[in-house]
C-alpha cells in the first residue's frame, strides 16, 4: 500500500487518525477512487540512541531524507567501544531539535575511519524504498600504482566471527569493486571507486588483496607513513572518502546526487593536491 510494507500498514490500524481519506479517518479496506487524497501520519518513535548535542555537517535535509558528511573519526552505530559518541547519537540529537522522529535509519553505512556521505531515511516509507537503491562513489588513495582501471571480483569472508576483520576467501560473499585511476606519482595513486556490492570493508579488503592497500589502513597492510621524494608523508586513517551518493527520492521520484566536501586530512596529501579542481 503506497510503497509501505504490509506489516507497517497493519500497524497503522492501531493508531487513531494515522490513515485519512479526504481528511477523514479511513481504514485500509476502504475503496479509493480517482481524485481521492490519502494521507498517512507516521507515529512518533522514542529515540533508539541517546541524543548528542555535537554539531552535524548536513549536506541536505527534507521531511524524508537527511544526508550528512561524516568525519573520518566517528563510528556510525554504537558498539561496546563507542557509546554516546556515534553518528547515530548526533543524528538523534539533531532530529529532536528539528522536531522530527529521532529514529536513526542509515541507508548503508561507512566504516568508522571512512569519511563522506551517509544517507539517513527519516521515515519507514523512505527507508523501505531506499534499501539497496543508493549508488555511492568513493575516492581513495592506494599505495603503488594499480594501473588505469579495473574490476576486482573476489569473494569476501569473515575469518573470525568475533572480529570485524574481513578477507578474500573461497566460499565468501560475492563482491565486486570497479575503479579507475585519477592520478599517480608511483608511490601513491588517487582512484575513483564504484562498488557494485556493499560488503563490510569491501574496498579496503579488495585493494589489499591485489597488492595495493589503502594508505593509512594498517588493518589491511597499508602504512601510515611513506617517504616520497625525500619528504615524509603521514595519513592517520585509511584514505577513503565517500564522495557521492546518488538516489531516486523516495517520495518525489526525483533523481538526486549528493556530494561530500573532501576531508582536510586527505586534501593535505600531495597526490590529492594534483587534482584539486576535482576535489574542491
Amino acid at each position: 500500500y503506497a510503497g509501505l510494507s504490509a506489516r507497517f500498514t497493519a500497524s497503522l490500524k492501531h493508531v487513531p487518525g494515522a490513515i485519512k481519506l479526504n481528511l477523514q479517518p479511513a481504514r485500509t479496506i476502504d475503496v479509493i477512487r480517482s481524485g481521492d487524497v490519502v494521507s498517512i501520519t507516521f507515529p512518533r518513535s522514542e529515540p533508539e540512541y541517546a541524543p548528542s548535542d555535537a554539531p552535524l555537517d548536513v549536506i541536505y535535509e527534507d521531511d524524508d531524507l537527511l544526508v550528512v558528511n561524516k568525519s573520518g573519526d566517528i563510528a556510525v552505530h554504537p558498539t561496546h567501544n563507542h557509546q554516546g559518541d556515534t553518528l547515530a547519537n548526533v543524528v538523534a540529537g539533531h532530529l529532536i531539535r528539528q522536531g522530527k522522529d529521532p529514529v536513526f535509519r542509515a541507508v548503508g553505512r561507512l566504516d568508522k575511519y571512512t569519511s563522506g556521505c551517509v544517507v539517513v531515511a527519516l521515515n519507514r516509507l523512505a527507508a523501505g524504498k531506499l534499501n539497496g537503491e543508493t549508488d555511492k562513489t568513493y575516492i581513495a588513495v592506494v599505495t603503488g600504482d594499480p594501473g588505469e582501471q579495473g574490476v576486482i571480483d573476489l569473494p569476501i569472508i569473515r575469518p573470525d566471527p568475533g572480529k570485524t576483520l574481513r578477507a578474500v576467501g573461497e566460499g565468501g560473499l560475492p563482491s565486486v569493486t570497479r575503479w579507475e585511476r585519477i592520478v599517480t606519482d608511483g608511490a601513491l595513486t588517487l582512484v575513483r571507486v564504484s562498488p557494485e556490492t556493499g560488503r563490510t570493508h569491501q574496498i579496503r579488503v579488495h585493494f589489499s588483496a591485489v597488492g595495493h592497500p589503502l594508505f593509512g589502513d594498517d588493518m589491511y597492510g597499508g602504512p601510515h607513513t611513506l617517504v616520497i621524494g625525500g619528504t615524509e608523508v603521514f595519513m592517520p586513517r585509511a584514505a577513503l572518502h565517500c564522495r557521492e551518493a546518488a538516489l531516486i527520492h523516495p517520495v518525489t521520484g526525483r533523481e538526486m546526487i549528493f556530494t561530500a566536501p573532501f576531508p582536510e586530512d586527505m586534501k593535505r596529501l600531495q597526490i590529492c593536491k594534483h587534482f584539486c579542481g576535482f576535489l574542491a
